[in-house]
C-alpha cells in the first residue's frame, strides 16, 4: 500500500480480501457481487467484475478490541476490484445509515483513503429533492467526514488500480438502500470517460441539483484529526477523539451546513 494505516494489514487481490498481522485480529470478508449492487447502477445490465468489492467490519489491535466495544466504535476496511461497471467506475451501493438505538441518531463515518484514488459522492438527502451534492477526490493518506443521515457510496476514480480504504463507524451499523434504489441510484452517475477521467451525469429520477466538486476539507479545527496521521494512530493516541461516531450528538451543532 502507498499509506501506512497504523496497524498490521494487508489487502490482496486474488481472491479480494484481507491478511491480518499476527497482533491484529478481523473478520472473514463479506463480498459485494455485482448482481447484489445493480439496482443502485445506472446500467442495471452492465458487465464488470463477479466481486466488486470485499469488506471486513471491525478490524483492528487485539490489545484495542474492548475499549472499542465499550466505545461503539467499529473500524471497517474495504477494497475494490480494478475495472469498470458498464461506462460506470467501480463503486458501492448508495445507501443511508440506519439510526443506532445506543444514540438513537444515523451515525456519521470517518474514511481514510489507503491505496488507489477515491471518490466519496454525497448528498443531503434521498429524496426526490436531494439538498447539497458533494464529489469529495481523495487519495492516499487523504481523509473524508460524511455527516449523519446523508446519502453515499464511494467510488473508485482509477479503473486500473484497486481502491483500498478504512473507515471509523458505529458498531452498531447498518445500511438503507430502499430510497436510494427507489431513484435508481443517487442524484449523481459517476461516469467514465473515454480518456479515462470522471464525468458526471445527472439522474433524472431527481429533482434538479448542482454537483461541488472538491478536496477533501482540513477538519483539524472542527474535529481535531490531524493530516497525514493515521486515523487509527490517532485513535490509539487519543480514543475520544473519534467518539463522535458513536456519540453524534456531541458534534451537533458542526453538523448542520457541513462541508465535507
Amino acid at each position: 500500500m502507498s499509506f501506512d494505516p497504523g496497524f498490521t494489514i494487508q489487502p490482496v487481490t486474488d481472491p479480494l480480501g484481507f491478511i491480518y498481522g499476527d497482533d491484529c485480529f478481523g473478520p472473514v470478508v463479506e463480498n459485494r457481487k455485482l448482481d447484489d449492487i445493480r439496482k443502485s447502477l445506472r446500467n442495471p445490465d452492465c458487465e464488470g467484475p463477479e466481486v466488486v468489492y470485499s469488506i471486513a467490519m471491525d478490524v483492528g489491535k487485539v490489545k484495542d478490541k474492548p475499549i472499542l466495544q465499550k466505545m461503539m466504535l467499529l473500524y471497517g476496511v474495504v477494497t475494490y476490484a480494478a475495472g469498470k461497471l458498464g461506462d460506470e467506475p467501480v463503486r458501492s451501493q448508495g445507501h443511508i445509515h440506519k439510526k443506532s438505538v445506543h444514540s438513537g441518531w444515523s451515525p456519521p463515518e470517518v474514511y481514510e483513503i489507503w491505496s488507489g484514488r477515491a471518490i466519496i459522492y454525497m448528498q443531503e438527502y434521498a429524496k426526490d429533492k436531494p439538498g447539497r451534492c458533494f464529489a469529495v477526490y481523495a487519495g492516499p493518506g487523504d481523509v473524508v467526514v460524511v455527516p449523519p443521515e446523508w446519502a453515499h457510496a464511494t467510488i473508485s476514480a482509477d479503473p486500473e488500480t484497486p481502491l483500498t480504504f478504512g473507515a471509523w463507524c458505529d458498531r452498531e451499523y447498518g445500511f438503507l438502500y430502499d430510497e436510494v434504489r427507489a431513484h435508481n441510484g443517487l442524484a449523481w452517475y459517476p461516469l467514465v470517460g473515454g480518456n479515462g477521467q470522471m464525468e458526471w451525469k445527472a439522474n433524472p429520477n431527481y429533482e434538479t441539483s448542482e454537483l461541488i466538486i472538491k478536496q477533501p476539507e482540513d477538519y483539524r479545527p472542527s474535529l481535531q484529526i490531524e493530516k497525514g496521521v493515521p486515523v487509527y494512530t490517532q485513535f490509539e493516541r487519543d480514543p475520544a477523539k473519534f467518539q463522535f461516531v458513536s456519540e453524534p450528538a456531541l458534534k451537533k451543532d458542526l453538523w448542520e451546513n457541513f462541508i465535507p
